[in-house]
């Protein structure tokens, strides 16, 4: 008889206990008019979110367990926009499937979003096209990029800029967005080597087998410039005022092309006093009618 009124006794303590927590669990806190969450409904959410953590860190291995190290930084930054994209999405149908008014959470902060999308406007942009970027890789690390008239050395590549070198050693920090909005040259895209030119004219009556001759002689003896394919001098035009020449030649760093074609300049300049080649000015010839008295 004792031991089933101690029986009965701890199976009161029990369900007293069971009923406290269960109480403690499902005790509501009021955020606003529609808005009702439980502790039993945060404790959901957050072992959700918990085993959506250990999901996504599972798939970025599985993903990335064959990618280079660049290629697993880039990456990186792309799966950690959307892994924050993919915890709103789980806290949403989480709070939703605990019986949480969603709509009134939306409703609520309504105001807000539209404030904070307008804002975000351009970030998007950004980060859309830096996503891009790096799935059709048409910009990488190391490549000379042109826009705007400004020229740099790509050195870092991120979801919302690219950074960028300059020949004076300036950053030049380009929101990824630009790419849709301008052209952009890239000087490597086919390879380091790039063919690169100097123009130059002389006067009428020079001799132009001499004039082309001196030419290859500046481009053959620079050593910036690559034997092969070998430089060339083409006669563009018959000018104004003078006979217009352009040297072509193939340089292997056109980060620092205007160094090569500065020396090439000086070295033709010197050659033409030499053999008494002379580069012209613009002339005009003005003839004056007088009409008689």
């Amino acid at each position: 008889m004792i031991k089933q009124l101690s029986k009965i006794e701890d199976e009161i303590i029990e369900n007293s206990t069971w009923e406290k927590i269960n109480f403690f669990l499902n005790k509501h806190v009021d955020i606003g008019d529609k808005i009702s969450i439980s502790i039993l409904d945060v404790l959901i959410v957050i072992t959700a979110i918990f085993v959506t953590t250990l999901i996504l860190r599972l798939v970025f291995k599985i993903i990335t367990r064959h990618l280079s190290q660049e290629e697993k930084s880039n990456f990186n930054g792309v799966f950690g926009y959307f892994r924050w994209l993919i915890y709103l999405v789980i806290l949403l149908i989480t709070l939703h499937s605990v019986g949480v008014n969603v709509t009134a959470i939306f409703a609520a902060s309504a105001a807000l979003l539209i404030g904070v999308g307008l804002a975000l406007q351009t970030l998007f942009q950004d980060i859309i096209t830096g996503v891009f970027i790096l799935i059709d890789q048409s910009v990488h690390v190391g490549d000379i990029i042109e826009m705007e008239g400004k020229v740099g050395r790509v050195e870092e590549i991120k979801l919302r800029t690219t950074r960028a070198v300059t020949i004076d050693n300036k950053v030049l920090v380009i929101p990824n967005h630009m790419y849709l909005t301008n052209s952009l040259y890239n000087w490597t895209q086919n390879g380091t080597l790039t063919r690169e030119s100097v123009s130059v004219s002389v006067a009428y009556g020079s001799d132009v087998q001499l004039v082309k001759k001196l030419l290859l002689q500046v481009a053959n003896t620079h050593s910036a410039v690559i034997s092969t394919p070998e430089p060339t001098v083409v006669f563009s035009n018959f000018g104004d005022s003078a006979l217009e020449f352009k040297l072509i030649f193939t340089l292997a760093d056109s980060f620092k092309a205007q160094f090569p074609k500065s020396d090439m300049r000086f070295e033709i300049d010197k050659l033409f006093r030499e053999h008494n080649i002379t580069i012209p000015f613009p002339q005009r010839d003005v003839h004056i009618i007088r009409k008689p008295e």
